[in-house]
């Protein structure tokens, strides 16, 4: 089922944000943070099948359109600085 596919994407970000944390270097930090960015992505695709097939009303996926908005600006925000901070 459609609406079964979302749920491992959105909760790998979480996953692999926490993973990023206890990362065993900056390397290994950016790379499981840079994961959790693609599945950040992936989530949007979910969400946009979820939509368009009438699974969820439109201002539910605008709400969580929003707040995945968010989350990529975040996680694009984190990465970038931890790869200038690794360069340095």
């Amino acid at each position: 089922m459609l609406s079964e596919q979302i749920l491992p994407s959105p909760t790998a970000i979480g996953a692999l944000v926490r993973e990023a944390q206890k990362g065993e270097s900056k390397a290994d930090f950016i790379h499981k943070l840079a994961i959790s960015l693609k599945e950040a992505y992936k989530t949007g695709y979910w969400l946009l099948l979820l939509y368009k097939t009438d699974y969820i009303e439109e201002k539910a996926f605008e709400s969580l359109l929003s707040d995945l908005k968010e989350l990529l600006r975040l996680l694009t925000s984190i990465l970038n600085s931890a790869k200038k901070n690794q360069k340095n």
